[in-house]
């Protein structure tokens, strides 16, 4: 049974992200270094430009200069990654990799957690955190692919939409 990796960050030459990644994996694979080295990420968002009066949707590194690698943490599999082309070395004091905390991961958005949801359109949630905790509303939509869920809440007389992430709303019992 494989260990459980933690997430590190790698230090890389800027505009060198993706090919240290694609370097990794291929490494990885070449090597059958899958149990240590478990996945290698470079954090992306789309941003929409607006340039000569035209909208493009343009895919941007949110954090240039940065790789994502899940690992065990062992001298070889250090080795495999601080040799990698482009890579400069891990992110911590001297030479030691410092792992994200759990915090740090699901900020970052790095992992996908998986929220079970028990309500729906239509149904009555109240706000269990974040700014209007403790306001009651009605569920209006439920995006599972983007953990969100828009809820009209009630606010000074007048209806007001409201994002949440799915786990600050939960049914009234």
């Amino acid at each position: 049974m494989p260990e459980e990796g933690k997430w590190y960050v790698v230090h890389t030459y800027s505009g060198y992200e993706n090919k240290v990644a694609s370097n990794l994996e291929k490494t990885v694979e070449n090597r059958q270094l899958q149990d240590l080295i478990q996945e290698i990420r470079v954090p992306t968002e789309t941003v929409t430009e607006i340039k000569d009066n035209k909208k493009r949707d343009v895919e941007r590194k949110i954090f240039p200069g940065y790789v994502l690698v899940k690992m065990v943490l062992t001298d070889e599999s250090w080795y495999v990654v601080r040799n990698i082309r482009g890579c400069t070395g891990f992110v911590g004091p001297s030479s030691k990799p410092i792992p994200l905390t759990n915090e740090e991961v699901a900020k970052l958005g790095v992992e996908k957690r998986e929220v079970e949801v028990n309500y729906g359109v239509g149904d009555s949630v109240q706000i269990v955190d974040g700014p209007l905790e403790g306001f009651v509303g009605t569920v209006e939509e439920v995006d599972l692919e983007k953990n969100r869920v828009r809820v009209t809440v009630s606010m000074f007389g007048r209806e007001t939409p409201v994002e949440l992430e799915l786990d600050q709303a939960e049914t009234m019992e």
